[in-house]
């Protein structure tokens, strides 16, 4: 049987949006560290997880790794995944750049 390819968006509490796809992968969730770097500077890590479970278990992960980069802070998000069989709108296709020569 045929895998099925599939695009999944994450939206963010905040309005961001992250289309991943096509793909075949079983994600359900997309997890986001916003960590405060100190002196007005932010560094942002995003993946996705195959489960709630597998997402919220970065949380103690992520605790740890703020102390050991000394972060002034850090926000850790999670949110569902919605699929859809068709790109978004809004993405415009892909180009891939031609090589001369």
């Amino acid at each position: 049987m045929a895998r099925r390819t599939r695009y999944l968006t994450a939206t963010m509490a905040d309005g961001y949006v992250k289309t991943i796809g096509p793909t075949a992968s079983p994600f359900t969730h997309y997890w986001r560290i916003v960590a405060d770097l100190g002196n007005g500077k932010t560094e942002v890590f995003w993946g996705h997880a195959k489960s709630l479970k597998d997402a919220t278990g970065k949380k103690n992960a992520v605790a740890d790794a703020a102390r050991q980069r000394g972060w002034a802070g850090f926000a850790f998000e999670i949110v569902e995944l919605v699929e859809t069989t068709e790109p978004p709108e809004t993405e415009a296709p892909a180009r891939r750049a031609r090589r001369r020569g």
